[in-house]
């Protein structure tokens, strides 16, 4: 079984309050005139379809260049049904983490297209994530090591240092006004990125007859890369025509 260290689940229960504080302070300064619900998805590559958490998620805060250019920020935290691990001796077609909780923060510059009616924006940048009460899926674990070792048995033991991540995103989001205070919004972003997790333990398996083989994979990687997808509903409280100049979502 996974060997747990009593101060990084301290760590982690601090960093997660930490960042409920966050967002709900997000929530709270947001513009009173202008926001919105959605729900936004992951699908992971090589991994299990992820949920949202809500209300702990706002993105679109920043600021306008220009009518046409905004740098914008926020924060959505996800609960990350499972994900791949790169970097390895073996592939996994499976996830080999999870579930867990990941907060995603992005930085990005958006480019806008807006008519009376319509809003169009393609966005890219990057992304900071966290993933806190990280577990790993000993059963697809043992799976991979099974085929990878061609044995008929396998069992593993390993410990970790979990760390935050990086990447990138690009995506599109439309936007429909269906009267002048509200609007309904569709997004799609895909992320790559990656944490390291090195990992460091033992395995022992075989076929007539079982070995130990004692492991380190120092270079191993938490793998985020996929698609995110959402829907929302933008509220503009605001008096006139037309979209709002800047929304707050999620």
């Amino acid at each position: 079984m996974m060997i747990f260290n009593k101060t990084i689940l301290q760590k982690d229960l601090g960093i997660r309050r930490g960042l409920i504080a966050f967002l709900l302070l997000l929530n709270v300064t947001a513009n009173g005139q202008q926001f919105g619900l959605s729900f936004s998805y992951f699908i992971p590559k090589n991994g299990d379809f992820s949920t949202p958490i809500s209300p702990f998620s706002i993105r679109g805060l920043g600021v306008d260049l220009n009518r046409f250019i905004a740098l914008e920020t926020g924060a959505s935290l996800y609960r990350m049904s499972g994900l791949n691990i790169k970097d390895l001796p073996f592939e996994s077609k499976k996830a080999l983490v999870g579930p867990n909780f990941t907060i995603l923060v992005p930085a990005e510059i958006v480019f806008s297209l807006k008519g009376s009616a319509v809003e169009f924006d393609v966005k890219g940048g990057v992304f900071g994530f966290y993933g806190f009460g990280q577990k790993i899926n000993y059963g697809n674990f043992d799976r991979a090591i099974r085929e990878y070792e061609n044995w008929q048995v396998a069992n593993s033991d390993f410990s970790y240092d979990n760390k935050p991540g990086w990447g990138y995103h690009a995506g599109a989001e439309l936007t429909i006004y269906v009267t002048q205070q509200v609007g309904i919004s569709l997004e799609t972003n895909y992320l790559m990125g990656s944490s390291k997790f090195p990992l460091k333990g033992s395995y022992i398996g075989g076929n007539a007859s079982l070995e130990t083989k004692q492991v380190e994979y120092a270079d191993a990687k938490i793998d985020l890369t996929g698609l995110e997808f959402s829907i929302g509903v933008i509220f503009n409280s605001g008096q006139g025509g037309g979209p709002p100049k800047k929304k707050r979502r999620r």
